[in-house]
């Protein structure tokens, strides 16, 4: 049952962002996840990472994916990427539990050292700059998700950092993603749950 046109009820009597009532995982990862604030420069390499991987495809093939990718990233651990080598981006392109694209394996790869350098010494530096963007929290939830945007000044603004610090596949709309995804914005619409 529709209750606007970004949300619906679910089978537990909960208003959810539409997008989330197609797939259990979906509405699990929309429930405890999506729009939740996340720091630490971990968990944030990873949520880019994974979002430079997502260009082009739909998430869920992402999430569906994640613990292999986690698995074949060494958790993600800046320093363990950032080691990576030839054997390693070889290894990556014949696991068939991840996305196999060149780009985006070495991006990942060349993501993992820039951030070395990044907090190298200054702990927290990549979650202060991301989080640094994030706007001004919104006074009301988007009615629908007609009003949410793809990218934002907030977005662009970031990739741009990001890329002058040499980033690679960190352009806005990808980094508007990451901020939907780590709460950096709260873009649950009217009639969800977890709206604000």
């Amino acid at each position: 049952m529709s209750i606007g046109t970004s949300a619906v009820i679910g089978e537990d009597g909960r208003g959810r962002c539409a997008w989330a009532a197609s797939d259990a995982e979906y509405q699990r990862y929309h429930d405890e996840e999506w729009g939740t604030p996340l720091h630490g420069d971990r968990p944030l390499f990873e949520k880019l990472s994974l979002e430079a991987f997502q260009a082009g495809l739909s998430w869920i093939t992402i999430l569906r994916r994640r613990p292999t990718f986690r698995a074949a990233f060494a958790q993600f651990d800046i320093d363990a990427v950032a080691a990576f080598d030839d054997s390693d981006i070889e290894r990556l392109l014949n696991d068939p539990g991840i996305i196999r694209n060149r780009l985006k394996i070495e991006a990942t790869i060349s993501n993992a050292r820039v951030t070395q350098q990044l907090v190298a010494g200054a702990e927290g530096a990549l979650d202060e700059l991301l989080w640094g963007f994030a706007p001004l929290p919104r006074s009301a939830a988007p009615a629908s998700f007609a009003e949410v945007p793809a990218i934002t000044p907030e977005s662009t603004a970031a990739s741009k950092a990001l890329k002058k610090l040499g980033y690679r596949f960190v352009g806005p709309t990808t980094i508007y993603a990451l901020m939907q995804s780590s709460g950096m914005v709260d873009d649950h619409v009217a009639g969800c749950w977890r709206a604000v």
